[in-house]
């Protein structure tokens, strides 16, 4: 049996995914978060680390797509 935790995002945050995720195969906020973040851990433990570099990319991506300020 998987085990969960809970991560908190703001409201508005919250609200904004809710939308964007409208008509997509995400069916929920937690669905999206689980594969951001796993794609994330994937690319680190296939090369052994997340460079500076990549971590801005990666954050200058989501806050394009309205998921950081």
């Amino acid at each position: 049996m998987t085990e969960y935790t809970t991560v908190s995002i703001p409201k508005e945050l919250g609200d904004r995914v809710e939308e964007t995720i409208e008509g997509t195969s995400f069916s929920s906020t937690s669905d999206l978060v689980r594969f951001l973040l796993r794609s994330i851990v994937i690319q680190y433990q296939r090369r052994g680390e997340l460079t500076e570099a990549e971590f801005e990319e990666i954050t200058d991506q989501l806050a394009d797509l309205g998921y950081l300020d």
